[in-house]
């Protein structure tokens, strides 16, 4: 990737360039595209990707199409033989191991991935989808560092130059409460906005699921929720929802962030600890937009009283929730608006579905990884005790990661692997002078 600065601006431009371009070059291939079936691979068959090919089997009853899970891909074969009895396919449409993906890429008439792998792996796999010429569905977040980001930002132009349609699983973003609601507030419902705030506030530490596997490598990935490099920590995998959220209602990224947190009961045996991994169990990080509005986010997976997974919005004219109210001039408004499925896990495929058959706009690329990158900002500026800017963390050579992981994810193996582990370094210090962290 290029080491000069990928701005805002220039992503548009040259968005809105390849937009017109598609339009010109490729409606035939979307037309014929239309008339096929829906033919999706499963990249990724733990829970959420197997829960993913089924809210897609549902989503094509919804819209009428015909659809059916054709491959199936993972690092390891137990979630593999969990998918072929839910799915039920033939033995030579499914892989196992680090090239499984580019395998189940290869399926004949494959024209729909779900990619719900480690978020560390995601970048290269979207890449691979996009430029196979799938459309894609894919989990959040969609990267776990700015290298990673840079990866999506241009895997996601190169889908917008190929009339590709990408949906992405910020799943409120097709839940008609928020829809609804958002469209008022931007319509300026509650007048010009002075604050948001964000919760993923849980009530018990993270899942955990112990040290499986013969080699370090083997038990990161089989753990993979408690490695920064496969999840990018708790801010990024789950809190990313509610971010989301805040940069939908401001049509906007935040530009600095600082904050803190800490590693707290994983590392306590009254909870069961110390447990292996690396990520930190709560942050609090605030968040400053372009135009000086302030964004107040707090998540947590440590037992407490009180939880909460929700937002806020206030403005100079009232309030809201943006999940399906507002309270402004001495009145509640609530949203009645329903949408094809009351479910927004299927919802965010009937849209995927339309997006192709009517040959009409989605590409969700910038919008989740703006939100990624946002968790990611929050992450560091916590991790470092520093402000960290928008473009510092963009660009910033600093990968958690192995290198194979975004240079050819199909080339790993299980043997000697190292990657970073707290304490950390100032993150002035990384954006100085960045290391090279893993290798495999």
């Amino acid at each position: 990737m290029s080491n000069e600065t990928f701005s805002r601006r220039e992503f548009l431009r040259n968005t809105s360039a390849v937009a017109a371009t598609a339009a010109v070059s490729f409606p035939s291939i979307l037309h014929a595209q239309a008339k096929q079936p829906f033919k999706a691979a499963i990249l990724g068959c733990g829970g959420r990707g197997r829960g993913a090919g089924g809210n897609f089997l549902e989503a094509a009853k919804i819209v009428g199409v015909d659809a059916e899970i054709v491959a199936l891909a993972d690092i390891f074969p137990d979630p593999v033989d969990k998918a072929v009895k839910q799915f039920k396919l033939p033995p030579e449409k499914c892989f196992t191991g680090f090239d499984a993906y580019k395998k189940a890429l290869e399926v004949p008439g494959v024209n729909y991935a779900i990619i719900a792998t480690p978020p560390g792996f995601r970048p290269a796999f979207f890449k691979a989808c996009i430029e196979a010429g799938k459309h894609v569905f894919m989990e959040k977040p969609v990267a776990v560092d700015g290298p990673g980001c840079r990866i999506m930002y241009a895997a996601g132009q190169l889908a917008q130059q190929k009339g590709l349609k990408v949906a992405a699983g910020t799943q409120r973003r097709h839940q008609a409460g928020y829809i609804e609601t958002i469209k008022r507030i931007q319509d300026g419902a509650i007048g010009d906005i002075v604050t948001l705030r964000a919760y993923w506030v849980n009530g018990g530490p993270i899942w955990h699921r112990g040290d499986k596997g013969q080699s370090d490598l083997e038990k990161q990935i089989a753990n993979w929720y408690h490695y920064i490099w496969l999840c990018g920590d708790h801010i990024c995998e789950q809190h990313v929802h509610n971010i989301d959220v805040c940069n939908w209602i401001m049509n906007d990224h935040p530009v600095k962030a600082w904050g803190q947190g800490s590693r707290q009961q994983l590392d306590d045996p009254r909870f069961g600890g110390p447990k292996s991994g690396e990520i930190w169990d709560n942050f609090d990080v605030e968040f400053e937009y372009a135009n000086g509005v302030r964004m107040f986010s707090y998540c947590g997976q440590i037992k407490r009283k009180w939880s909460s997974v929700s937002e806020a919005v206030h403005g100079t004219k009232g309030t809201s929730n943006p999940s399906g109210t507002i309270k402004a001039d001495g009145k509640e408004w609530k949203s009645t608006l329903r949408l094809e499925s009351n479910n927004p896990y299927v919802q965010e495929h009937v849209a995927l579905m339309k997006a192709i058959l009517n040959n009409t706009e989605l590409n969700e690329t910038k919008n989740v990884t703006d939100s990624t990158l946002t968790a990611i900002m929050g992450r560091e500026a916590a991790y470092s005790g520093s402000a960290v800017e928008w473009d510092a963390i963009l660009n910033s050579k600093f990968c958690y990661g192995p290198e194979l992981v975004y240079e050819d994810p199909s080339k790993m193996t299980w043997g000697p692997f190292r990657t970073l582990k707290p304490p950390m370094p100032s993150m002035h210090d990384i954006l100085k002078d960045p290391p090279v962290i893993a290798s495999v």
